[in-house]
């Protein structure tokens, strides 16, 4: 069955830079779209980041732009996301999310496979 196992979760300061990694078992990532979203306190889970296997990447939203990346290693079967210049607005759980069409979505109910989320907290 599909699983997504979500790590690098913890506490830096800010400006530091975090990498995430969503372990993927189940499927190959030849043929699907990974989605990193988070849920900041009192907010509603909102798109970070997608990478698709026919389409590159996407970006959800200006906040994270020119700060965050994603990537891939199919070997692996990993996908990855590294966060850069980390501010304390970007503290929140961390999902990735998994569909097997080839195209991104930045909404939640376009993705039927969840890991369980890993804690960012960017705080002095």
């Amino acid at each position: 069955q599909v699983q997504l196992v979500e790590s690098g979760g913890s506490l830096v300061q800010p400006g530091g830079s975090l990498r995430l990694s969503c372990a993927a078992s189940g499927f190959t990532l030849d043929y699907s779209a990974i989605g990193w979203f988070r849920q900041r306190p009192g907010k509603e889970r909102e798109g970070v980041l997608c990478i698709s296997s026919r389409r590159g990447t996407e970006y959800y939203g200006d906040s994270v732009k020119g700060r965050f990346t994603i990537s891939r290693d199919t070997t692996k079967n990993t996908v990855y996301l590294q966060m850069n210049s980390l501010k304390p607005e970007d503290t929140a759980v961390y999902y990735c999310a998994a569909r097997t069409p080839y195209f991104c979505s930045g909404s939640g109910v376009d993705y039927k496979s969840w890991g369980q989320g890993t804690q960012v907290t960017v705080s002095s």
